[in-house]
Protein backbone atom coordinates (compact mmCIF):
# COMPACT_ATOMS: atom_id res chain seq x y z
CA UNK A 1 0.00 0.00 0.00
CA UNK A 2 3.12 2.42 0.10
CA UNK A 3 3.28 2.92 -3.07
CA UNK A 4 0.07 4.39 -3.50
CA UNK A 5 0.46 7.07 -0.83
CA UNK A 6 2.08 10.03 -2.57
CA UNK A 7 -0.40 9.67 -5.49
CA UNK A 8 -2.64 12.87 -5.86
CA UNK A 9 -6.22 12.80 -5.50
CA UNK A 10 -8.68 15.27 -5.32
CA UNK A 11 -9.14 15.38 -0.97
CA UNK A 12 -5.42 16.21 -0.90
CA UNK A 13 -6.04 19.22 -3.87
CA UNK A 14 -2.59 18.17 -5.17
CA UNK A 15 -4.00 18.17 -8.64
CA UNK A 16 -5.78 21.71 -8.33
CA UNK A 17 -2.80 23.37 -6.82
CA UNK A 18 -1.85 25.09 -9.70
CA UNK A 19 -5.09 26.05 -10.90
CA UNK A 20 -5.11 28.18 -7.46
CA UNK A 21 -1.88 30.18 -8.26
CA UNK A 22 -3.04 33.20 -9.31
CA UNK A 23 -2.91 34.19 -12.98
CA UNK A 24 -0.20 37.30 -12.68
CA UNK A 25 2.06 35.01 -10.54
CA UNK A 26 2.03 32.13 -13.77
CA UNK A 27 2.23 34.98 -15.83
CA UNK A 28 5.29 36.89 -14.69
CA UNK A 29 7.27 33.03 -14.65
CA UNK A 30 6.68 32.30 -17.82
CA UNK A 31 6.15 35.32 -19.98
CA UNK A 32 7.38 38.52 -17.80
CA UNK A 33 7.67 40.49 -20.64
CA UNK A 34 4.40 39.98 -21.62
CA UNK A 35 3.01 40.62 -18.27
CA UNK A 36 5.14 44.16 -17.91
CA UNK A 37 3.72 44.75 -21.51
CA UNK A 38 -0.15 44.38 -20.40
CA UNK A 39 0.46 46.19 -17.25
CA UNK A 40 2.29 49.07 -19.01
CA UNK A 41 -0.37 49.34 -22.25
CA UNK A 42 -3.47 49.02 -19.60
CA UNK A 43 -2.04 52.09 -17.66
CA UNK A 44 -1.27 53.49 -20.84
CA UNK A 45 -5.11 53.42 -21.98
CA UNK A 46 -6.08 54.47 -18.49
CA UNK A 47 -4.41 57.42 -18.98
CA UNK A 48 -5.62 57.83 -22.79
CA UNK A 49 -8.99 57.15 -21.58
CA UNK A 50 -9.97 59.42 -18.24
CA UNK A 51 -7.13 61.74 -18.26
CA UNK A 52 -8.93 63.64 -15.79
CA UNK A 53 -8.38 61.09 -13.18
CA UNK A 54 -4.45 61.69 -13.20
CA UNK A 55 -4.08 65.57 -13.55
CA UNK A 56 -6.62 68.83 -12.80
CA UNK A 57 -4.85 71.46 -14.88
CA UNK A 58 -5.52 72.47 -18.55
CA UNK A 59 -3.13 71.34 -21.14
CA UNK A 60 -3.87 74.58 -22.64
CA UNK A 61 -3.66 77.10 -19.85
CA UNK A 62 -1.12 79.47 -20.39
CA UNK A 63 1.03 81.45 -17.31
CA UNK A 64 3.41 83.23 -18.37
CA UNK A 65 4.48 84.03 -15.16
CA UNK A 66 5.38 80.58 -14.40
CA UNK A 67 7.40 79.75 -17.71
CA UNK A 68 10.25 77.53 -18.34
CA UNK A 69 9.93 76.16 -14.37
CA UNK A 70 11.71 72.67 -14.01
CA UNK A 71 9.57 69.90 -12.46
CA UNK A 72 8.25 70.85 -8.99
CA UNK A 73 5.37 69.71 -6.56
CA UNK A 74 3.25 71.93 -7.98
CA UNK A 75 4.71 71.33 -11.55
CA UNK A 76 5.86 67.54 -12.20
CA UNK A 77 7.10 67.83 -15.27
CA UNK A 78 7.92 71.34 -15.20
CA UNK A 79 6.65 74.11 -17.61
CA UNK A 80 7.33 75.33 -21.16
CA UNK A 81 8.16 78.32 -22.54
CA UNK A 82 4.56 80.01 -22.27
CA UNK A 83 4.26 78.91 -18.89
CA UNK A 84 1.73 75.55 -19.68
CA UNK A 85 1.52 72.40 -17.44
CA UNK A 86 3.83 69.78 -18.75
CA UNK A 87 2.26 67.23 -17.53
CA UNK A 88 -1.13 68.40 -17.88
CA UNK A 89 0.21 68.34 -21.94
CA UNK A 90 1.70 65.06 -21.82
CA UNK A 91 -1.43 63.28 -20.35
CA UNK A 92 -3.77 64.53 -22.29
CA UNK A 93 -1.47 64.06 -25.45
CA UNK A 94 -1.52 60.46 -24.82
CA UNK A 95 -5.41 59.93 -26.32
CA UNK A 96 -4.31 62.33 -29.18
CA UNK A 97 -0.93 60.34 -29.96
CA UNK A 98 -2.63 57.01 -29.64
CA UNK A 99 -6.01 57.65 -31.60
CA UNK A 100 -3.39 59.51 -34.60
CA UNK A 101 -1.10 56.10 -34.63
CA UNK A 102 -4.16 53.62 -33.83
CA UNK A 103 -6.62 54.85 -36.49
CA UNK A 104 -3.72 54.87 -39.42
CA UNK A 105 -2.22 51.64 -38.50
CA UNK A 106 -5.65 50.41 -38.77
CA UNK A 107 -6.48 52.00 -41.93
CA UNK A 108 -2.91 50.84 -43.02
CA UNK A 109 -4.00 46.76 -41.87
CA UNK A 110 -7.88 46.93 -43.59
CA UNK A 111 -6.24 48.12 -46.78
CA UNK A 112 -3.51 46.32 -47.08
CA UNK A 113 -4.74 43.35 -45.76
CA UNK A 114 -8.03 43.07 -48.17
CA UNK A 115 -5.10 44.07 -51.07
CA UNK A 116 -3.30 41.31 -49.92
CA UNK A 117 -5.65 38.71 -49.64
CA UNK A 118 -7.35 39.33 -52.81
CA UNK A 119 -3.94 39.65 -54.04
CA UNK A 120 -2.29 36.53 -53.44
CA UNK A 121 -6.25 34.42 -53.58
CA UNK A 122 -6.45 35.67 -57.34
CA UNK A 123 -2.54 35.65 -58.39
CA UNK A 124 -2.26 36.39 -61.99
CA UNK A 125 -2.18 39.67 -63.64
CA UNK A 126 -3.58 41.13 -60.38
CA UNK A 127 -1.23 39.94 -58.11
CA UNK A 128 1.53 41.09 -60.54
CA UNK A 129 0.05 44.94 -60.61
CA UNK A 130 -0.38 45.01 -56.95
CA UNK A 131 3.39 44.01 -56.38
CA UNK A 132 4.45 46.72 -58.65
CA UNK A 133 2.63 49.05 -57.17
CA UNK A 134 4.00 47.63 -53.12
CA UNK A 135 7.19 47.23 -54.54
CA UNK A 136 7.58 51.22 -55.88
CA UNK A 137 6.02 52.08 -51.99
CA UNK A 138 8.76 49.46 -50.14
CA UNK A 139 11.47 51.48 -52.10
CA UNK A 140 10.82 54.67 -49.53
CA UNK A 141 12.11 54.33 -45.81
CA UNK A 142 8.91 54.54 -44.04
CA UNK A 143 10.27 57.43 -42.37
CA UNK A 144 10.99 59.45 -45.39
CA UNK A 145 7.59 58.54 -47.25
CA UNK A 146 6.07 60.45 -44.73
CA UNK A 147 8.05 63.23 -44.89
CA UNK A 148 7.15 63.73 -48.57
CA UNK A 149 3.52 63.25 -47.69
CA UNK A 150 3.28 65.23 -45.40
CA UNK A 151 5.12 68.02 -46.93
CA UNK A 152 3.51 67.98 -50.06
CA UNK A 153 -0.10 68.07 -48.45
CA UNK A 154 1.21 70.09 -45.66
CA UNK A 155 0.99 69.92 -42.20
CA UNK A 156 -2.39 69.03 -40.70
CA UNK A 157 -4.12 66.23 -38.65
CA UNK A 158 -6.29 64.47 -41.28
CA UNK A 159 -2.74 64.82 -43.87
CA UNK A 160 -0.87 63.21 -40.80
CA UNK A 161 -2.93 60.58 -40.72
CA UNK A 162 -3.32 60.23 -44.36
CA UNK A 163 0.58 59.83 -44.59
CA UNK A 164 0.84 57.11 -41.59
CA UNK A 165 -1.53 55.12 -43.01
CA UNK A 166 0.15 54.99 -46.69
CA UNK A 167 3.37 54.05 -45.11
CA UNK A 168 2.72 50.25 -43.44
CA UNK A 169 0.26 49.45 -46.32
CA UNK A 170 3.02 47.68 -48.09
CA UNK A 171 3.40 45.79 -45.09
CA UNK A 172 0.40 44.40 -44.44
CA UNK A 173 0.12 43.65 -48.12
CA UNK A 174 2.65 41.51 -48.03
CA UNK A 175 2.03 39.47 -44.59
CA UNK A 176 -1.58 39.08 -46.17
CA UNK A 177 -0.15 37.68 -49.31
CA UNK A 178 1.47 35.63 -47.77
CA UNK A 179 -0.61 34.00 -45.72
CA UNK A 180 -3.16 33.69 -48.14
CA UNK A 181 -0.52 31.79 -50.51
CA UNK A 182 0.04 29.22 -48.25
CA UNK A 183 -3.73 28.93 -47.56
CA UNK A 184 -5.47 28.81 -50.93
CA UNK A 185 -4.19 25.31 -51.50
CA UNK A 186 -4.69 23.35 -48.03
CA UNK A 187 -7.58 20.53 -48.50
CA UNK A 188 -10.00 22.63 -46.92
CA UNK A 189 -10.11 24.94 -49.20
CA UNK A 190 -9.99 22.08 -52.01
CA UNK A 191 -13.06 20.68 -50.01
CA UNK A 192 -14.76 24.04 -50.01
CA UNK A 193 -14.48 24.03 -53.87
CA UNK A 194 -15.49 20.75 -54.58
CA UNK A 195 -18.97 21.12 -52.80
CA UNK A 196 -19.29 24.05 -55.05
CA UNK A 197 -18.89 27.11 -52.43
CA UNK A 198 -18.14 29.77 -54.81
CA UNK A 199 -14.48 31.40 -54.40
CA UNK A 200 -15.75 34.96 -52.96
CA UNK A 201 -17.07 32.86 -49.85
CA UNK A 202 -13.98 30.92 -49.77
CA UNK A 203 -11.96 33.98 -49.44
CA UNK A 204 -14.23 35.78 -47.36
CA UNK A 205 -15.35 32.95 -44.82
CA UNK A 206 -12.38 30.34 -44.22
CA UNK A 207 -9.39 31.52 -46.03
CA UNK A 208 -9.45 35.69 -44.18
CA UNK A 209 -10.02 33.60 -41.02
CA UNK A 210 -7.05 31.89 -40.87
CA UNK A 211 -4.98 35.21 -41.95
CA UNK A 212 -6.42 37.05 -39.47
CA UNK A 213 -4.06 36.48 -36.95
CA UNK A 214 -1.04 37.18 -38.79
CA UNK A 215 -2.29 40.44 -39.69
CA UNK A 216 -3.16 41.14 -36.03
CA UNK A 217 -0.06 40.24 -34.79
CA UNK A 218 1.74 42.71 -37.28
CA UNK A 219 -0.94 45.11 -35.67
CA UNK A 220 0.83 45.07 -33.11
CA UNK A 221 4.12 44.84 -34.04
CA UNK A 222 4.19 47.98 -36.26
CA UNK A 223 2.67 50.16 -33.13
CA UNK A 224 5.73 51.14 -31.89
CA UNK A 225 7.00 51.92 -34.77
CA UNK A 226 4.30 53.84 -36.21
CA UNK A 227 4.18 55.52 -32.50
CA UNK A 228 7.60 56.51 -33.20
CA UNK A 229 7.51 58.39 -36.91
CA UNK A 230 4.18 60.07 -35.53
CA UNK A 231 6.73 61.76 -33.12
CA UNK A 232 9.46 62.32 -35.33
CA UNK A 233 7.02 63.90 -37.83
CA UNK A 234 5.94 66.15 -35.17
CA UNK A 235 8.98 67.07 -34.06
CA UNK A 236 10.06 68.18 -38.03
CA UNK A 237 6.68 70.28 -37.62
CA UNK A 238 4.61 68.06 -39.93
CA UNK A 239 2.44 66.50 -37.55
CA UNK A 240 -0.83 68.07 -35.16
CA UNK A 241 0.02 71.92 -34.92
CA UNK A 242 0.17 73.35 -31.55
CA UNK A 243 -1.63 74.17 -28.69
CA UNK A 244 -3.09 70.75 -29.45
CA UNK A 245 -1.50 68.54 -26.84
CA UNK A 246 0.89 65.64 -28.49
CA UNK A 247 4.15 64.08 -27.96
CA UNK A 248 5.29 64.92 -30.91
CA UNK A 249 4.08 68.59 -30.97
CA UNK A 250 5.64 68.75 -27.79
CA UNK A 251 8.82 67.27 -28.59
CA UNK A 252 8.95 70.26 -31.29
CA UNK A 253 8.29 72.59 -28.97
CA UNK A 254 11.06 71.56 -26.92
CA UNK A 255 13.94 71.06 -29.39
CA UNK A 256 14.93 74.81 -29.09
CA UNK A 257 15.03 74.83 -24.92
CA UNK A 258 16.92 71.69 -25.11
CA UNK A 259 20.33 73.08 -23.34
CA UNK A 260 18.44 75.51 -21.13
CA UNK A 261 15.28 73.09 -20.29
CA UNK A 262 15.72 69.58 -21.43
CA UNK A 263 12.39 68.63 -19.58
CA UNK A 264 10.49 69.66 -22.33
CA UNK A 265 11.78 67.02 -24.34
CA UNK A 266 12.48 64.56 -21.91
CA UNK A 267 8.75 63.82 -20.52
CA UNK A 268 7.36 63.50 -23.85
CA UNK A 269 9.90 61.48 -25.29
CA UNK A 270 9.78 58.85 -22.18
CA UNK A 271 6.35 58.21 -22.78
CA UNK A 272 6.73 57.82 -26.56
CA UNK A 273 9.70 54.96 -24.96
CA UNK A 274 6.88 53.43 -22.76
CA UNK A 275 4.51 53.30 -25.25
CA UNK A 276 6.93 51.64 -27.96
CA UNK A 277 8.08 49.38 -25.10
CA UNK A 278 4.85 47.83 -24.20
CA UNK A 279 3.37 47.77 -27.29
CA UNK A 280 6.57 45.68 -28.32
CA UNK A 281 6.76 43.40 -25.99
CA UNK A 282 2.53 42.45 -26.14
CA UNK A 283 3.49 42.10 -29.84
CA UNK A 284 6.54 39.71 -29.80
CA UNK A 285 4.34 37.60 -27.43
CA UNK A 286 1.70 37.36 -29.66
CA UNK A 287 3.88 36.26 -32.38
CA UNK A 288 5.66 33.61 -30.28
CA UNK A 289 2.34 32.37 -29.50
CA UNK A 290 1.74 31.95 -33.35
CA UNK A 291 5.05 30.20 -34.05
CA UNK A 292 4.79 28.02 -31.48
CA UNK A 293 1.47 26.90 -33.62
Amino acid sequence: MAQYQNVATPENGSRKEPHLQPLLLRMARREPGLLLGLVLLVFIFLVALFPGLFTQASPYAVDVNAAMMPPSAGHWFGTDDTGRDLFARVVYGTRITLAICGGSLLISAFFGGLLGLVSGFLGGWVDQALGRLVDVLLSFPPIILGVIITGVLGPATVNLILALSIVYVPVFFRIARAGTLSEKDKTYVEAARSIGISEPTILRRHVTRNVMPLILTQYMILFPLILQIQAALGFLGLGVQPPTPDWGAILEQGKDYILYAPWMSLFPGLAVLLAALSLMLVGRALQRRIDQR
